[in-house]
């Protein structure tokens, strides 16, 4: 038999049996679209928990409060209480590292802003001018904050774009004077709009000098210090140099965790990389069930054909052809089925996307890749031993049978 005859005889088979043929096809589909959406799914988590940490700055470095048990990056640092706080004088001492182009301290709380009547509670971030070149922060209308000694606070506040459509709605912001707590503050600059990010909303945020939210917050503490290296390479350098000045600073304790966004990038990357892995694995269990079902469709298959297999064999065909007759139909239809699979994950990875835009689910290639390689494998895989036992059929005993 040529090659072309092959083909014909595995498609031949395949569409004799349209209700076997489709529940075969349909397993491997179900198994390759599992690991297309679900890795979709993973990777996308990934990137998008990546793509948050790099919006908050380039060349970033961070200084929490307080002491993480391995010198590392620890989480639970964000919310426990500190033995020994961070304060302004501590972040201006930080400029006098080389390798430190801005500093900005960070205080945070929550009030009320209230204008002509409007009521409404807010995150309130007490920093300084060079938060917002540190925060990638675009002015929409008017000004940043003023450059000014931090101790000063004057009564001025940068509103998000939510808050001034909500106080002032199509009316002017700028100039206008808002009631922030116990406090009257003139608005000096709108952000543009950025939306949601790591949990604050800068659209709903309120910026003010830090000394004025400390005194806000009856407060001297600072909830963190960003820290923007003057270049990708001086990153390490300028821990080194914070870590060491805030030591100095504290008598000679480590009692503060100085981080840097790489190295957070890294640990989620690695996190939600190998999460991705996982569900991979997970979901390519469907594609070994599928090909076992490909096996007991083609074992099936070997006993309904018997007659056939021995008027090939009396005709002349040899062992190694019967075997590669039911192989090309094994193959043929996990080579179907991964495609249809392939093209159900695409459209379901597409689903997700449009029901949570802000959610980059594509497929990584590698998955796909890998999806369909399975698939096949796996098709050929359990394609074996029905094609052995075929190949093996006596002609004489086959023919008896039919």
């Amino acid at each position: 038999m040529r090659f072309p005859d092959i083909l014909r005889f595995a498609r031949d088979a395949a569409t004799g049996y349209p209700m076997r043929t489709s529940l075969s096809v349909l397993a491997m589909s179900i198994g390759v679209a599992a690991v297309v959406v679900l890795t979709a799914l993973g990777d996308g988590a990934r990137r998008y928990v990546v793509g948050q940490f790099s919006s908050l700055g380039s060349n970033l470095v961070i200084v929490l409060p307080g002491r993480s048990g391995t010198g590392g990056f620890n989480p639970a640092n964000a919310i426990t209480s500190t033995p020994r706080d961070l304060t302004i004088d501590d972040a201006a001492a930080l400029l006098r590292s080389p390798a430190v182009r801005r500093v900005a301290p960070l205080a945070v709380g929550t009030s009320e802003i209230s204008v002509g009547g409007r009521l409404r509670e807010v995150m309130v971030a007490g920093t300084t001018a060079s938060y917002f070149p540190i925060r990638n922060f675009e002015i929409g209308q008017g000004s940043a904050l003023p450059e000014e000694d931090w101790g000063r606070g004057s009564s001025v506040a940068v509103i998000g774009n939510k808050i001034r459509e909500e106080m002032f709605g199509n009316g002017q912001a700028i100039g206008q004077l808002v009631r922030v707590g116990d406090r009257r503050l003139r608005v000096v600059g709108v952000l543009k709009p950025v939306g949601q990010g790591l949990g604050m909303n800068t659209d709903e945020l309120v910026l003010v000098p830090v000394a004025l939210a400390q005194a806000m917050f009856n407060s001297n503490t600072l909830f963190r210090i960003l820290i923007e290296a003057k270049g990708r390479e001086t990153i390490p350098e300028a821990r080194e140099q914070a870590s060491e000045i805030l030591k100095q600073r504290h008598r000679g304790e480590e009692d503060v965790t100085v981080i840097t966004q790489d190295a957070v990038l890294a640990t989620f990357d690695k996190l939600l990389g190998a999460l991705t892995m996982g569900v991979a694995g997970i979901a390519a269990i469907s594609l070994a069930v599928a090909g076992i079902l490909v096996m007991n469709v083609m074992l099936v298959a070997v006993t309904q054909r018997t007659g056939e297999i021995g008027l090939l064999k009396a005709l002349g065909a040899t062992g190694s052809t019967i075997r590669l007759a039911f192989l090309a139909e094994a193959a043929m239809l996990s080579a179907v089925g991964a495609l249809l699979g392939y093209l159900l994950g695409q459209l379901g990875a597409f689903a997700l996307r449009q029901a949570f835009p802000v959610f980059p689910a594509y497929p990584p290639d590698w998955a796909v890749i890998a999806g369909l390689g399975t698939a096949l494998g796996t098709g050929l895989l359990f394609g074996v031993m029905p094609a052995r036992r075929a190949a093996q059929m006596d002609p004489v005993t086959a023919l008896m049978k039919h």
